[in-house]
């Protein structure tokens, strides 16, 4: 009966990554307001790494390193396969020419004008937000 109710060493694995302690480390000199803290945080395969978040207050922090590690792993998909790229470049560039009459009218050029310069503005707005949170 003893043997039954003995405790098992118990592994900390969780379904899902979890934020076991973050600590303020120090108040921002440069920056009125913000602090720098330090996240511990527990992956799904049990490991424990540390890593520093920036925020005006705790909450804050989490969210934007939260958001860092979301666009750091849209970034690695989106490098690994641009056949993405192409494919929305192709649906843009062929929406006019699918459902109107549009590409026999000087509209037709000023859409892909449009269009073009939108994407572009679309991924150097993209590329900037992504080095913000290197800086």
């Amino acid at each position: 009966m003893k043997k039954f109710f003995k405790k098992r060493p118990r592994k900390w694995k969780y379904d899902r990554r979890r934020a076991m302690k973050c600590v303020l480390l120090e108040k921002s000199r440069n920056h009125d307001g913000y602090c720098k803290y330090e996240v511990t945080i527990g992956e799904k395969d049990g490991t424990i790494h540390k890593q520093p978040a920036y925020g005006k207050d705790m909450q804050d922090a989490l969210s934007r390193l939260i958001n860092t590690e979301r666009s750091v792993k849209v970034e690695r998909r989106m490098e690994r396969n641009p056949f993405i790229f192409f494919l929305i470049w192709m649906t843009v560039m062929s929406i006019p020419v699918i459902f109107g009459d549009m590409h026999d009218t000087p509209w037709f050029i000023l859409y892909l004008f449009v269009a073009f310069t939108a994407m572009f503005a679309l991924a150097g707005w993209w590329q900037s937000y992504l080095d913000k949170g290197k800086k």
